[in-house]
């Protein structure tokens, strides 16, 4: 895919790059690789970090896989290589009535969990914002991340789409 980067991660400033609160990292256990940090963070999502400037969408991903991708138009393309990885839960919006739930979400995912409430994201310098203006989701696109959704004690409704 040749799209400009710029266009896959939005924006780069501050207040459009927003970090997973840590209960919420800490809750699935540990990641080994976060292909959509920020350049600069309060605390790490996973052991090896991609940044804008390595461009995560293009690299090889490797070992069990946080993704808090960039929301817009081309979250499709990382929810997509989430699927064909394999080894990942992701955290999206609940929108489950757009072309990307039904053509990149549903036919990939192994388990969902609907977050109970909504997700305090933070900012890059580890301020918390508000509450997030859409509920959020967890996905798993394995069989063993989806018992982790399962299993991992966080509020909401969790449902297996494959066994």
């Amino acid at each position: 895919m040749n799209v400009k980067y710029e266009t896959l991660y939005g924006r780069s400033s501050g207040k459009d790059e927003w970090l997973t609160p840590p209960p919420l990292i800490e809750a699935l256990g540990e990641f080994d690789l976060d292909p959509c940090a920020p350049i600069k963070r309060p605390w790490d999502m996973a052991k090896t970090h991609f940044t804008i400037e390595d461009n995560g969408l293009e690299k090889d991903w490797f070992g069990r896989v946080w993704l808090n991708p960039p929301y817009g138009n081309f979250t499709k393309y990382w929810i997509d290589k989430a699927a064909t990885h394999g080894n990942c839960i992701a955290l999206i919006f609940n929108r489950s009535d757009t072309r990307l739930f039904h053509d990149h979400v549903f036919p990939n995912a192994y388990a969902i969990l609907y977050l109970k409430g909504r997700v305090k994201f933070h900012h890059v310098n580890g301020k918390q914002g508000d509450y997030s203006g859409a509920p959020s989701i967890l996905i798993a696109f394995d069989h063993e991340n989806a018992d982790v959704l399962e299993n991992c004690g966080l509020e909401g409704f969790f449902a297996r789409f494959k066994y």
